[in-house]
């Protein structure tokens, strides 16, 4: 009898196997990729949304604490876990669980989602350009300036290049972003505070946290909305916090990420996104848009990205736009090329995501997907969380009740019934709930995440997961380790990477630091040391100046360190 051959894994996609040990990165990386990604264009538009939305300033300083940490536990305890222990993306993991059927909608319905997102940054960077155009803003749901369409392609052919490299790329792209655009947001607010103190107190210093709570609640979040009805309590502003990327982490997107992880414990390197991006860069970018309002005599809401950008860093508030938008939009195209992968599987992830690079900035030209960005990201929260319930479910709660992991795999199902039920049953409570407005938007993930896990694991009992699958589970095994040999043979053939300790590479690294000090300290110049407006007014021209110089200096500086450090391979 003729022995089972090998499977060829040489032919398979590489996105279709568990990431090698080799391909496994350190924390930086994973820093570098949040605070790349969460620290971005968005949060000039989150950040302005609390203050039409009526937040009061105590309430946004704990209730943003609060929801961002919950959002880190999240990616902590759910996502890192199954994505550190399988290696594998949502995308080819839930295969192994659902099926082919239901993993072809749910990849369908990912690739749509992330391709709106990336479309909407690629928008809000062009946003940016547009204005050193002097092209009008773009506030119709298409484009009505042709000058605008040409920055849309230039910058979603970017986006789309650094994407189809993958995933070091993309982080690699990141960390060097990431440290200059927490800077910038910073220095942005501060540079903003002292117009905003004269206007509500009458001097431009602010000498306590009495006085900065007073202006907040004066001229930022003054706890109503422009109609002058009740505003977003506390629980609303944790909750938005929390939800605001449940499609990444209780929805189990960011395995894709985290699956290069050394440690599931690096999903508390989420925190450089949360705390850094979505706490004090929402704060940032509110105290930015209610300056810029101030300083244009016009409301928060008639402001686009770039005009806030621009009054609060000058020059430098462009590239913060473009760039906060890039890291943004790569991250989420590289997510919508592996789930087009997992659709087309004959076809290269590089090549998928250069089909839906195009599409993607085919959408970004109409101007319509970045002014739903919020709505878009709540409702996709929604319709991903129940999937994200299915696999934690099959994960972790079904080898502990006695269930069989991968049990549809092992009975060949093409469509797992129960997988499709739960996640069918569970969008109808989630949306349901909200029809009927039976508890706030933002918590509607809790029950729809609990509901789906129940019955899945009810359903999935009653289909045959109780059985015995000991041959198959063996096979499982065998397989699992034909794929870490091949990988094992393969990282001996590959280069190996060194670590740069030259004097020139901490040189550049001192330098690339240096400017972000210089920006720092301007900023902080400009809101403390400005005693009246005339001084302000200077004080705010030198940092803009200087800041822009510092902005080309630091990425040809980090940059430069980067490819030194990249060309060190033996």
């Amino acid at each position: 009898m003729q022995k089972n051959r090998q499977p060829d894994f040489a032919q398979w996609d590489e996105e279709q196997l568990p990431v090698a040990s080799n391909k496994l990165h350190g924390g930086k990386h994973f820093a570098g990729l949040y605070a790349g990604e969460h620290v971005a264009a968005t949060e000039f538009v989150i950040g302005a949304t609390f203050v039409a939305l009526g937040a009061a300033t105590r309430d946004i300083l704990l209730g943003l604490l609060i929801g961002n940490v919950l959002a880190v536990l999240s990616w902590t305890f759910l996502t890192a876990p199954i994505a550190v222990q399988t290696r594998l993306s949502l995308y080819t993991y839930l295969n192994k669980i659902a099926g082919d059927t239901m993993t072809l909608v749910y990849n369908w319905a990912n690739a749509i989602i992330f391709t709106v997102i990336s479309a909407a940054m690629i928008t809000v960077s062009a946003s940016a350009i547009r204005f050193i155009f002097d092209i009008p803003a773009q506030l119709n749901w298409y484009s009505t300036h042709p000058g605008f369409l040409l920055i849309v392609v230039l910058v979603g052919s970017i986006v789309v290049l650094i994407a189809t490299y993958g995933f070091n790329t993309v982080a690699d792209f990141s960390s060097i972003c990431a440290p200059w655009l927490f800077t910038l947001f910073i220095a942005g607010a501060l540079a903003l505070l002292p117009a905003l103190a004269h206007e509500v107190i009458g001097v431009t210093a602010i000498t306590n946290f009495n006085q900065f709570v007073l202006i907040g609640d004066q001229s930022i979040w003054k706890g109503v909305t422009d109609t002058g009805e009740p505003g977003i309590g506390l629980m609303e502003v944790i909750g938005f916090a929390w939800a605001a990327n449940t499609i990444t982490h209780v929805g189990l997107i960011d395995m894709a990420l985290l699956r290069y992880a050394k440690k599931a414990s690096y999903g508390l390197y989420s925190s450089f996104g949360m705390l850094f991006g979505h706490y004090i860069a929402w704060i940032a970018a509110g105290i930015m848009g209610a300056g810029a309002a101030v300083l244009l005599r016009q409301p928060v809401s008639s402001l686009d990205p770039g005009d806030v950008a621009y009054y609060a860093l000058g020059a430098s508030g462009f590239v913060i736009i473009i760039i906060a938008g890039l890291t943004t939009a790569n991250a989420n195209l590289y997510r919508a090329g592996l789930a087009a992968q997992a659709i087309f599987t004959n076809h290269s992830r590089r090549r998928n995501t250069m089909v839906v690079g195009i599409f993607t900035v085919i959408i970004a030209c109409f101007p319509f997907v970045f002014s739903k960005m919020l709505p878009l990201l709540t409702y996709a929260g929604l319709i991903v969380v129940p999937v994200g319930a299915i696999v934690f479910a099959e994960h972790f709660l079904f080898p502990k009740i006695g269930l069989t992991r991968y049990w549809a795999q092992y009975q060949q199902l093409v469509t797992s019934k129960p997988a499709l039920i739960a996640w069918g049953m569970g969008l109808f409570l989630g949306f349901g709930l909200n029809a009927v407005n039976f508890m706030s938007f933002y918590y509607l993930f809790i029950p729809t995440w609990f509901f789906t896990l129940v019955v899945y694991t009810w359903l999935a009992k009653r289909s045959g997961a109780d059985q015995n699958y000991t041959s198959e589970i063996a096979q499982e095994k065998q397989l699992q380790e034909e794929i870490r040999v091949f990988q094992v043979q393969k990282s001996r053939e590959e280069k190996v990477q060194y670590v740069d300790d030259s004097i020139l590479s901490k040189l550049l690294g001192a330098l690339s630091i240096a400017c972000l000090l210089v920006i720092a300290i301007l900023a902080m110049n400009t809101m403390f040391a400005s005693p009246n407006m005339e001084v302000y007014q200077r004080n705010k021209e030198q940092f803009h100046h200087i800041a822009f110089l510092c902005t080309i200096g630091y990425f040809v500086f980090a940059y430069w360190k980067l490819r030194r450090e990249k060309a060190l391979i033996k």
